[in-house]
């Protein structure tokens, strides 16, 4: 079928919207129309071209829901007529990593995503018979998407698309770098450095856990007054060496986790001196290819540690049901981290945006109707 796409054709130049061809999915694979869409650092780091040589041409998006409308002669986890959140790790189950109880690593994954094709390494979209990269194995800032079926997570049909539309990536994200990596344990003290989409996410991770002071480093007060509404107990407006010194005073010495959520050298060696000795600092922020981070490593004799985490380093299958039963019960706020609407015409008006900071998520309504 003929759809129109986001499509990036090279990096540095402006995303358009085009209309390309989609195959009809595979024995293992589903068609989703696409009802909403969210817009997030990583797609910026794809347009950019700061995550690798040659990932273009290629229909971007890789946070978004829709409704089934066929499936593969092989798949039985989803019929047509589902409501579903994509996942952009659509895990094997069979690999090493998989095995080893960590399916956001899943092997097969990494390897096709990088390479912008779907599980059995071919891909469904083109244009005037040029072969298109399926952005994150997903490519849902589009009319349709054929995924892989472990890409086509199940959630609740009385959850509005258009919020339904941020869990695969900014909530799994930022929630799961708080309960699978740091282990927030109630009472502790949380930093989160960068309260963007994703960072909003890891405050609220971190209200959940119960954390007892939450402190939330931004240089937008916009996005520091929407943390204090998802639970942070303080504030902090700056981006220099002040940070540390005002976030140490705030914890009594420094917070036992920091989350750094920016993805640059100079906020995670921020991150490194907001922790206490025996704190840790997770990573949750996307790191451009080849940029270096360092800290002084007589400190590793404080017992601090550094994490990296993907994807909220936990299983996206069985994660994406319970946030979005979360968001039901009204626990999760998944509409107050939404700072701008628009359509497929509207997502490099949206890039944009997340190049200046300027606002939290944009989420792409791609279908009125479904997105509610």
């Amino acid at each position: 079928m003929r759809i129109r796409a986001a499509v990036l054709r090279e990096p540095g130049c402006p995303v358009a919207v085009e209309e390309v061809e989609l195959d009809p999915p595979r024995a293992d694979e589903v068609l989703v129309r696409v009802a909403a869409a969210g817009v997030c650092h990583s797609d910026v780091r794809l347009a950019d071209g700061e995550l690798g040589e040659g990932r273009w041409p290629m229909v971007l998006g890789h946070e978004g829901a829709g409704v089934v409308e066929a499936v593969g002669d092989r798949v039985s986890a989803v019929a047509p007529g589902d409501h579903v959140a994509f996942s952009f790790v659509p895990a094997c189950r069979a690999c090493r990593a998989c095995l080893a109880g960590r399916p956001n690593l899943c092997e097969p994954a990494a390897r096709h995503s990088l390479a912008g094709m779907l599980m059995d390494g071919t891909s469904r979209l083109h244009a005037d018979g040029e072969v298109l990269q399926h952005g994150l194995m997903t490519a849902c800032f589009a009319e349709r998407a054929v995924v892989a079926a472990a890409a086509a997570v199940k959630i609740p049909p009385e959850l509005p698309l258009w919020q339904a539309a941020l869990l695969g990536c900014g909530v799994v994200t930022g929630i799961g770098a708080v309960r699978n990596v740091a282990r927030v344990g109630r009472g502790d003290s949380v930093c989160v450095i960068g309260c963007g989409g994703v960072g909003l996410q890891v405050v609220t991770g971190a209200r959940l856990a119960g954390a007892g002071q939450i402190v939330a480093v931004d240089r937008s007060r916009e996005n520091l007054e929407r943390a204090r509404t998802r639970g942070a107990t303080d504030v902090v407006e700056t981006g220099d060496e002040r940070t540390v010194r005002a976030v140490r005073k705030l914890t009594g010495g420094g917070a036992d986790h920091a989350f750094e959520v920016v993805g640059s050298p100079e906020t995670i060696r921020l991150a490194w001196g907001a922790v206490r000795p025996g704190g840790q600092v997770v990573v949750v922020g996307l790191v451009p290819r080849g940029v270096e981070v360092s800290v002084p490593g007589i400190e590793f004799l404080s017992d601090k540690s550094l994490r990296g985490t993907y994807y909220g380093s936990g299983d996206a299958a069985r994660d994406i049901p319970e946030l979005a039963e979360l968001a039901l019960t009204g626990e999760l706020d998944l509409a107050g981290v939404v700072t701008h609407r628009t359509d497929l015409d509207g997502v490099e008006e949206a890039l944009g945006r997340l190049r200046h900071g300027n606002g939290a998520r944009t989420v792409v309504i791609v279908d009125e109707e479904l997105a509610g």
